[in-house]
Parts: C-alpha cells; sequence; structure tokens
C-alpha cells in the first residue's frame, strides 16, 4: 500500500480503545491520526487523557501521546480527518446504534467491536477466517442508509472465539448440538486485578447478556446472505454457561459436541489444524499463519502458555476426546481482548481494505 489509510479510533481511552492504539502501532496499511472520546477528555492530549489509566503490557505509542483527543460526539469534524474509523464508544446500545450510523452517513465506514449492531439485519458480523463473503450485505446496507462508501460492519462477542471456529472447520461434519461453558477473564470487562481486586481468588458465576451472545451469534457468523440481510443458520443448537474467572487476559471454553456424522477424532484434529479462509489465502498484515493449533499435551491449552499463540490471534484447542454422553468433548482458548475484540476488528478492517470497501476518501 503506497500510503497508509487515515484511521480513527472513537473510544480511545477505555481499555478496548487503548487495544486498538497498541495493536496499530507500525501497522503497514493503517495509521492513527485521530482519537476521539467523551466531552470530558475532549481538548486533552491522549497522554493526559488516559494519564495512569494505560492498561496495555506495552508502553504508549509515542505517535499518538500529543494527539489532542476530539469530542467523539462532533461526528463530522471528527470524519472529516479519516479514512475509517474503528468504533470502541462505552454508550448505551441506543446511543452506540446512533453514533455508528451517524459516522457511516459522513461516509465513513465504521468498524465496531460493539455490540449494538450484531443483530442489524444489513450489518455484516464476521470472523473473516468463517464468513467474509458476509461483506457482500454492505452494498443492501448503503442503499438502506443513503451512503457511497460509507456502511458499518462489526466482530462477534470475545466469548464465541474459542469454539465458533470449530463449528466451521467440522461443518461438513454437521455439529448439531453444543454444551458450552466460558471461563471469561476480566479484560473482557475492561478491568484488571487493580481495578477489581474483589476477583482476585474469586469466580462469578454470570456475566450479563453474555449466555445470550454466546448460544446465538455462532449461528448468525454460521448463516447466509439472503434478499440483502444475514439470515442465520438452523444449527447447531447452543446452550451455555459464562463465568468470570481471576485471569487477565485469555477465554477458555469447555465444549460438549454431538454430530450428524460422527466424524473420527483424527478427521476433526486434521480439518483443525488445516483450516483457513480470507485472511490467510490474502496474506492479510494481522492474520495467523495458522489460525487453529492442536495441542495434544492433557494439560493444554493453557492461558499463561497459549493465550499469545500467533500474537493472540490464533485459537488453541486440545483434549478432544469421546464422551460417555456426547459424541466428542475439547477445550478451546483464545486471547478476548486481541482475536476477540480490538485484533479481531483490525483483522475485519484488513479484509474490508483488500477487498475494496475501504479506501482513501
Amino acid at each position: 500500500m503506497e500510503k497508509k489509510l487515515r484511521v480513527g479510533i472513537l473510544g480511545a481511552t477505555g481499555m478496548v480503545g487503548q487495544r486498538f492504539i497498541a495493536l496499530l502501532e507500525n501497522h503497514p496499511w493503517f495509521e492513527v491520526v485521530t482519537v476521539a472520546a467523551s466531552p470530558r477528555s475532549a481538548g486533552k492530549t491522549y497522554e493526559e487523557a488516559v494519564g495512569g489509566r494505560w492498561k496495555m503490557d506495552t508502553p504508549m505509542p509515542e505517535a499518538v501521546k500529543k494527539l489532542v483527543v476530539l469530542n467523539v460526539n462532533e461526528v463530522e469534524k471528527v470524519a472529516s480527518t479519516v479514512d475509517f474509523v474503528f468504533s470502541a464508544v462505552d454508550m448505551t446500545k441506543e446511543e452506540i446504534k446512533a453514533i455508528e450510523e451517524a459516522y457511516a452517513k459522513t461516509e465513513t465506514p465504521v468498524v465496531s467491536n460493539n455490540s449494538a449492531h450484531r443483530w442489524t439485519p444489513d450489518v455484516p458480523m464476521v470472523v473473516p477466517e468463517i464468513n467474509a463473503e458476509h461483506f457482500g450485505v454492505i452494498k443492501d446496507q448503503k442503499k438502506r442508509l443513503g451512503t457511497q462508501r460509507g456502511f458499518i460492519a462489526v466482530k462477534p462477542n470475545c466469548s464465541i472465539q474459542s469454539y465458533a471456529p470449530c463449528l466451521a472447520a467440522w461443518k461438513e461434519f454437521g455439529p448439531k448440538e453444543l454444551v458450552v461453558t466460558t471461563y471469561q477473564a476480566i479484560s473482557g470487562a475492561g478491568k484488571t486485578f487493580k481495578d477489581w481486586p474483589e476477583m482476585e481468588g474469586n469466580i462469578i458465576p454470570y456475566i450479563g447478556g453474555e449466555e445470550e451472545k454466546s448460544e446465538k451469534e455462532p449461528l448468525r457468523v454460521l448463516g447466509k446472505v439472503e434478499n440483502g440481510q444475514i439470515v442465520m443458520a438452523d444449527s447447531p443448537k447452543i446452550t451455555c454457561q459464562c463465568v468470570r474467572v481471576p485471569v487477565l487476559n485469555g477465554h477458555t471454553a469447555a465444549v460438549f459436541i454431538n454430530f450428524e456424522k460422527k466424524p473420527s477424532k483424527e478427521e476433526l484434529i486434521e480439518k483443525l489444524v488445516t483450516f483457513k479462509g480470507f485472511p490467510q489465502e490474502a496474506e492479510l498484515p494481522s492474520a495467523p499463519k495458522q489460525f487453529i493449533q492442536y495441542l495434544e499435551e492433557e494439560n493444554r491449552p493453557q492461558v499463561t502458555l497459549d493465550v499469545n499463540y500467533e500474537n493472540g490471534m490464533g485459537v488453541s484447542i486440545g483434549r478432544l476426546r469421546e464422551d460417555s454422553i456426547y459424541d466428542y468433548k475439547f477445550i478451546g482458548l483464545s486471547h478476548n481482548t486481541v482475536r476477540g475484540a480490538a485484533g479481531g476488528a483490525v483483522l475485519c478492517a484488513e479484509a474490508l481494505t483488500a477487498k475494496g470497501y475501504i479506501q482513501a476518501k
């Protein structure tokens, strides 16, 4: 790419906004030129606005420290400075819907980490390895919005990344029923142990809204485009419990699964490790070389050993074995703020750029 695309981060001071900033440092295609946040941060430099709340392991990139934070509500002003935006705003669902549509209507593509538009029928919700063809619905969305180049695309919830890729890899065997329990890191709530000391040595057996997302969102990802909207897949049936655990980064899933056609363990593993999609074929900058790894050791995947597989963009699967009630059971692990949040959105933006949906203004 001759000249980097100019990127804005909406909600830049929050945890996911910070992750976007960290991931986009030295990105070969994208350059963060604008940071926007709430009115209370507007007018300060990014360094001043974040203050002591920088939550990433790596230092704040020098290139953003002196950027003056804009008011995210001044849509025209922010949009005039960028080619597209990543959205990680912290607002009510209705406010997010309204502001993301407002940005799209300024002819600015919006790649969102938020859940507000995940069920808007003509908004693609994409894991690029699985359903990049869903971007095709954007042309219908543009008709609705009355735009030439502005649109919204979203990535799914972080909790499904550790098991939904398996369903795509195993599609030919007909996954029909899943019982899932996710063990979710505190960074999924935008927290660190410093912010949330009561999580140390603790488990909370409830995460608001998470179980519904974990049961339904995989079906939208596995669905198809029909008549200008995404139609959910009929199967598999999924039931899920979501538990908050004292881990900083990394969502683990324990899964029981039944198939229409029962495959062998060897067939299942072979499908996992050879599974790839558009990001690998197009060699996108953030794409993992191997999307899913299978670990043979009985005590893997582990958060401390495996969460950063493929720079946090890969998925780790282990302990696949036959079950006494279901056909098989296994453990999955994914990085919730990289693959599951900002990294997944960056990969979506790369796919949209490679397919021509995002271009310089």
